[in-house]
Parts: structure tokens; sequence; C-alpha cells
């Protein structure tokens, strides 16, 4: 029974270390949001992912009379318990990194 309860405590902590949240913004705003090339809605747009820090994602922002904007999504923040998490299941430390709270992108005109 306590190894079932260490086990599920270190999947818990696991995938919470894992996800990273990021809101979204533009100037203008309410423009269109793709994230590996799925629409995911307008901004501002909270973007959470599960993605080890070297996979990117892919972020493009659209909307009428601006030119389109693509960058790459990176994960560039150091989290200590993202780190603690890594010692204590003892898994590779893929997700010491989350997003910054909040990034803005300014578009410009066409």
């Amino acid at each position: 029974m306590n190894k079932i309860l260490v086990l599920l405590s270190c999947v818990a902590l696991l995938s919470l270390g894992c996800s990273s949240t990021v809101k979204i913004q533009s100037l203008p705003g309410e423009a269109k949001v793709y994230i590996d090339g799925q629409y995911k809605g307008v901004t501002p747009y909270t973007q959470t992912a599960t993605k080890p820090f070297f996979l990117p994602g892919q972020l493009k922002l659209t909307k009428d009379g601006y030119r389109d904007l693509t960058v790459y999504l990176k994960k560039d923040k150091f989290s200590t318990a993202n780190c603690i998490g890594g010692v204590l299941v003892m898994v590779p430390f893929l997700w010491v990194l989350e997003y910054e709270p909040e990034k803005t992108y300014e578009l410009e005109k066409k």
C-alpha cells in the first residue's frame, strides 16, 4: 500500500512539474492565435503546455491589416519547484524551465 502511495505521489509531482502556463497578449489585441499550426483562439490567450523545455512551440499571430508574426514559444525561466520535483522523482530535468507568466507581441501594420 505504501509503495502505491509513493508511486502516485511521484506521478502527481511529475505531472505538476511538467506543465507551464503563459498569457499571450498582442498589440493591437484580438489577434488570432495559432500554436503549432492549430487555431487556438484570440489574444489575450492563455497557453498551458507540458512539453519539455527543448521542444518549443511555434506561435503565429494574425490580424487583418497587420503582418503575420511567427515566433517560437520557449520556456526560458528557471523553476526551482520543478527542479526539486525532478530530484525527488529521479527523472531527467526536462522540465526545469517554465514560461514567463506573460508575453506581449506587437504586430506591424501592413
